[in-house]
């Protein structure tokens, strides 16, 4: 369970942030939520796919992490192996919560941060401070609050994208179905992408649209991100190359 306090540097001097990467940290999941703000970065290493959000049935771009559930092939030995963190990782405990105010009369709602005080990265007690001692904002903290500047952002500038997207018939539903070496295969349902053909059929009008407001830039990321699909087979035939041996090796 969550556990979420509006973040202050008074009740939260002494709060320390574990960084580090794994399991432990809730980081062996198979893809994390993705935000156009961020699809430069995330198109050189990872794939990038759209599902429905199971309960506003709204789309939510992803990035992929692996072919299972809690499978994260670029987690290995206490590292994050991309130069690129998603900022659905980065942003560890924290969210940006809203909170009403009155100024000079006029109701009016304001972003603020919230911790998860039950967060892992938490209840490790070590870690990047959150506050400097004097009370200002660490290093860590101003870092924080600029991987949720773009996560909000993104996120209203990506509902209306694929709304206009699906409008024009261009999110079509795929299934990964993955031979990885003659023994292992897998398949991961519900997953969406851009359809290039589709794309390449609208019209002049069309297609100035999408360009107008931002969004064909987008779909162009997400489509180049689909090469990053070699990348992830390749780590999983390494891992089960590794994994088949490890008996062998046991015994010798």
């Amino acid at each position: 369970m969550s556990r979420y306090e509006m973040l202050n540097n008074i009740a939260h001097h002494d709060l320390r942030v574990a960084t580090g990467f794994g399991p432990e940290f809730g980081d062996a999941v198979g893809m994390l939520p993705a935000y156009p703000s961020e699809f430069a970065e995330l198109q050189r290493e990872y794939p990038i796919f759209l599902r429905r959000d199971a309960d506003s049935g709204a789309w939510q771009s992803v990035a992929l992490l692996g072919f299972e559930q809690h499978e994260n092939l670029f987690l290995q030995d206490g590292h994050w192996n991309a130069s690129y963190l998603p900022g659905a990782a980065a942003k560890g405990p924290f969210l940006i919560g809203f909170q009403d105010r009155h100024i000079d009369g006029t109701l009016s709602r304001e972003a603020v941060l919230h911790v998860d005080l039950d967060h892992p990265r938490v209840t490790a007690m070590q870690g990047e401070p959150v506050f400097l001692p004097q009370g200002g904002n660490s290093p860590y903290l101003d870092h924080i609050a600029s991987v949720l500047r773009g996560i909000h952002d993104g996120h209203a500038f990506g509902a209306d994208m694929f709304a206009a997207l699906d409008a024009h018939g261009l999110i079509q539903p795929v299934t990964l179905d993955v031979q990885v070496d003659p023994e292992h295969r897998f398949t991961v349902n519900g997953l969406h992408a851009i359809d290039r053909d589709r794309l390449a059929l609208l019209d002049g009008a069309a297609l100035a649209g999408l360009n107008r407001a931002g969004y064909l830039e987008g779909a162009y990321l997400m489509l180049a991100s689909l090469h990053n699909m070699r990348r992830l087979i390749a780590e999983k035939q390494r891992r089960l190359r590794m994994q088949d041996a490890a008996p062998t090796a046991g015994r010798n």
